[in-house]
């Protein structure tokens, strides 16, 4: 792994792709073991999450689907503030066991809009995974259910996560150099 430049900015490795996958798959067995019995829906929050939901998916060997949601607060390198659903649900989630994936959860304002979205919808369980949490930042009473990686308040990208729609494909997860 080596330093990667976007919009000007230096970023240096963080959390490698072997560590993300091992994690993964300790998340899947977890959810597996939860999910006993059911069918799951895991809900996908596009667009940072699908790389994380994806390889979820695939470690998680029972049966389950997969769909996908988008929300948006996130401009450049910081929230801001404003949660829009742009991409809305289409599946009946009523007496479902669903998982929402998510890429990260920082403030917690998109996690927290998109929960209570779907508690509306009466689901029989719901259930939060992240591939990445920053507990330092949250704002909203939300915890996710799985956690990948607790983190720093630190700007990260890779992984799905990105600056400004790049950086979405990089394998590893990088953090702001001046930030580490």
């Amino acid at each position: 792994m080596k330093e990667v430049t976007y919009n000007g900015l230096t970023f240096v490795p963080y959390i490698e792709k072997e560590k993300i996958d091992a994690r993964i798959r300790e998340l899947a067995e977890q959810i597996k073991a939860d999910c006993n019995g059911t069918r799951p829906l895991l809900l996908c929050v596009l667009n940072g999450a699908f790389p994380f939901a994806s390889d979820l998916f695939r470690a998680l060997d029972i049966d389950a689907e997969i769909s996908f949601i988008r929300m948006k607060s996130y401009e450049g390198t910081s929230s801001t503030g404003v949660v829009s659903e742009v991409l809305g649900l289409t599946e009946d989630i009523s007496g479902r066991t669903v998982v929402v994936i998510e890429d990260i959860i920082d403030t917690g304002n998109t996690i927290a809009r998109l929960v209570k979205l779907l508690e509306e919808k009466q689901p029989a369980n719901l259930k939060v995974a992240t591939l990445l949490f920053k507990p330092d930042a949250l704002r909203c009473d939300v915890r996710p259910d799985y956690v990948g990686f607790q983190i720093p308040t630190k700007f990260i990208i890779g992984f799905g996560l990105d600056i400004d729609g790049l950086a979405r494909n990089l394998s590893d997860i990088y953090i702001l150099k001046d930030e580490n």
